[in-house]
C-alpha cells in the first residue's frame, strides 16, 4: 500500500466520488479526480491508479445509462481514437510528468474554445456533427488524452456538447464509449508499468467513494435539465483544465 497521509488519503477519496458523479451525471467532474490525483501522486501513477477507478466507474455508468446510447455517433471515431491511445503510449514513454500535465491541459482549453465557438455558431451552419473530420479530430485528441492522463473525458465532453446530444443520449453514448476505450488502454498500462500491485491495493480502498458519488450523481440528474447540465459540465471541464495547465 502506498504509503501516503491521511490528507492524501481523504484528497483520493474526494477525487474517487468525483469519478463516480462523472460517470453517473456530471462528465466534466472527471476533470477535478484528474487534478487532484495528478497532485497527490507523480502523474504517471496518478494515470494509471485512476484508469481502474474509471473503469470501475464504467460499470456503473453502463447500468444507469446504457440503453440511451447513440451507435451511429461511436463509428467515425474508432480508427482515430486507436490511433490516439497508440501516440500517447509512445509519448508516455518519452515524457516527463510535467510536461504530461501541461500538455494536457493545453490541449483541453483549444478543445473548449472550440466547441464553445460551435456552438454559438447557428444551427444550420454546423457541420455534420458525426462527420467524419470532425469525428477524426476529437477522436485522436480523445485518444491521445486518455491514454496519458485520463483526460480524454474532456476531449469527448466537447464534442458529445458539438453534437447537440439530450442529456440522456449524452451519458449513454459516453458511457458505452469510455468503457470500450478504458478498457482496450489496459494492456497499454499495464506494459508501461503505470499500473503495478500497489496500485490495486490503492484503488480497492477508493472504490466505495466511486459508489457514493455515483449514487449522489443519479439523484442529482434527476432534479437537473439540459441547460444547467450543460453549464455545469463546461465549466468543470474549464476549472480542471487550468489546474493542469497551471
Amino acid at each position: 500500500m502506498p504509503d501516503l497521509s491521511i490528507v492524501a488519503w481523504a484528497a483520493l477519496a474526494v477525487g474517487a466520488l468525483f469519478v463516480g458523479l462523472s460517470k453517473a451525471a456530471l462528465p466534466g467532474a472527471n476533470t477535478l479526480a484528474i487534478a487532484i490525483f495528478a497532485t497527490v501522486l507523480p502523474a504517471k501513477a496518478s494515470t494509471g491508479a485512476l484508469l481502474l477507478l474509471l473503469i470501475c466507474g464504467d460499470v456503473l455508468a453502463l447500468l444507469i445509462h446504457r440503453r440511451h446510447a447513440r451507435w451511429r455517433a461511436l463509428i467515425p471515431l474508432i480508427p482515430a481514437v486507436l490511433v490516439g491511445v497508440v501516440a500517447g503510449s509512445v509519448f508516455l514513454a518519452v515524457a516527463s510528468d510535467a510536461w504530461t500535465k501541461r500538455l494536457i491541459g493545453a490541449i483541453l482549453l483549444v478543445v473548449i474554445g472550440i466547441t464553445l465557438w460551435r456552438r454559438r455558431r447557428p444551427a444550420k451552419t454546423e457541420s455534420r456533427p458525426g462527420g467524419r473530420a470532425m469525428g477524426a479530430a476529437y477522436g485522436s485528441l480523445g485518444g491521445f488524452t486518455t491514454m496519458v492522463a485520463n483526460a480524454g473525458g474532456p476531449v469527448m465532453t466537447m464534442y458529445f456538447l458539438a453534437m447537440r446530444f439530450p442529456m440522456r443520449e449524452f451519458l449513454g453514448t459516453a458511457a458505452w464509449f469510455f468503457a470500450a476505450v478504458n478498457i482496450a488502454k489496459l494492456p497499454f498500462s499495464i506494459g508501461l508499468g503505470i499500473i503495478r500491485p500497489q496500485t490495486l491495493l490503492m484503488d480497492a480502498v477508493l472504490v466505495p467513494a466511486v459508489l457514493l458519488g455515483a449514487w449522489a450523481g443519479w439523484v442529482l440528474l434527476k432534479r437537473m435539465d439540459q441547460r444547467v447540465f450543460e453549464i455545469v459540465v463546461t465549466v468543470l471541464t474549464v476549472i480542471g483544465a487550468v489546474y493542469l495547465l497551471v
